[in-house]
């Protein structure tokens, strides 16, 4: 009995997807519930799993397609026996491996990369499976990318106690451009990344943004956390990090001016008597922001573990349309890049977004003395339209003032 595998349902609001890769080939068998197809939304990853056991005879649709809620992806024989190896099978394999080169020329990363680079949703997978450090393979894709291939070799080599390096096979070395060759190459933006263009230039157009700014002493949070590491990741299997202390210190700033916690809807402001958190994180096909609910009611435990599973599951493809729901106010910590400093977006239709950024010893002047201390800047970027500037400016204050003194957060000042 023929079975067709349609695309789920994706989320609230959500109605459409672009097909990422194709997960099998016509002829495969597949059991219930093994993924066939990656979709990609506007936030998230997701994959199309088969409803039944048996072999792919047919798929209705290519990498790069746009699909509706309820498309037909594929057509699975339930029990079936493997498709022949005719003209329709030997095509629609061809299609599949032509959409795996594009998909991987389109996401994969170039092997001069950092560890930040994007993978296909199959390199990923690979990564993930053997174990190994993408940073580390020379990719033989085009301009140096990383092929699904490359991963089961450096894997192997590993094994066999080789070196990564000499892993990639050599008749699939891409030829070197000629000297002085110019070259340019295009690649349709994926889903994600357009609608993270769409949101932050409608943030620029609709709100009054502006930005201001301060910077902290984190000589007691840095005190802190190497007098409680230990202690603390021993009791609670979690690092204790400085995520956990600004999400705090937030907490106490929203509740004292919970301007910086509303947002405009029509011509009404909505206010919130919780804090639920968006935490920028990095994710291979860029910026997503699942969101830590009721931070108010939550420990320095509990949200560093949110704040991890959120990152492990950034990097998998694995957070849902759940996970980013929501969210009334955002941190966004580029200094995990290096960044000194910077003037962040907001993520619509909140009204203020901090910004964290690298620590470095700086000369300060404390009781009349130059002294050098860790010190970081912290940028408050807001909706003017909701907010003052008395009102952003004392908000950043009181995050300032929890972080140098810690203390501040136990007894709610």
């Amino acid at each position: 009995m023929a079975t067709e595998v349609k695309v789920p349902t994706l989320g609230e609001s959500v109605t459409e997807a672009s097909i990422g890769e194709l997960l099998k080939n016509v002829g495969d068998a597949v059991a219930v519930d093994e993924p066939i197809v990656s979709l990609e939304t506007d936030k998230v990853a997701v994959e199309a799993p088969s409803p039944v056991a048996g072999v792919i005879t047919e798929f209705k649709v290519e990498v790069g397609d746009t699909v509706e809620v309820g498309a037909v992806l594929a057509v699975i024989e339930e029990g079936g026996a493997p498709a022949a190896k005719g003209e329709e099978a030997g095509r629609a394999a061809e299609q599949r491996e032509e959409g795996k080169e594009e998909r991987a020329e389109a996401s994969a990363p170039a092997a001069s990369s950092d560890a930040s680079q994007t993978l296909s949703p199959a390199v990923r997978r690979a990564v993930l499976e053997h174990g190994v450090d993408p940073s580390t393979i020379k990719g033989t894709g085009k301009d140096g990318r990383l092929t699904k291939e490359d991963v089961i070799a450096a894997a192997k080599a590993k094994k066999d106690g080789g070196t990564i390096a000499d892993a990639a096979p050599a008749q699939a070395a891409t030829p070197s451009a000629p000297a002085g060759e110019r070259r340019e190459e295009r690649v349709k933006m994926t889903r994600m990344r357009q609608t993270i263009a769409k949101r932050l230039k409608g943030a620029q157009d609709n709100a009054a943004l502006l930005t201001t700014f301060n910077d902290v002493d984190m000589s007691a949070v840095i005190e802190a956390r190497t007098k409680y590491k230990d202690t603390f990741a021993k009791k609670h299997d979690i690092r204790l990090g400085f995520m956990g202390f600004f999400a705090k210190a937030a907490c106490l700033a929203l509740k004292d001016v919970p301007a910086v916690n509303a947002y405009i809807e029509g011509d009404e402001i909505v206010y919130h008597d919780y804090v639920d958190i968006s935490v920028a994180v990095s994710a291979p096909n860029g910026l997503v922001v699942p969101v830590i609910r009721d931070a108010q009611d939550k420990g320095f435990a509990r949200i560093e573990k949110d704040i991890a599973d959120f990152g492990k599951r950034a990097k998998e493809g694995t957070l849902t349309m759940e996970d980013m729901k929501g969210g009334t106010f955002t941190i966004s910590n580029g200094g995990v890049f290096g960044s000194l400093i910077s003037t962040p977006i907001i993520n619509p239709p909140q009204s203020a977004v901090l910004g964290l950024h690298r620590i470095e010893d700086r000369p300060v002047v404390v009781d009349g003395e130059i002294v050098i201390r860790p010190m970081m800047y912290i940028a408050l970027s807001y909706d003017h339209r909701l907010i003052d500037g008395r009102e952003a400016v004392t908000a950043l204050k009181i995050i300032k003032e929890a972080i140098e003194d810690p203390t501040r957060m136990l007894i709610d000042l």
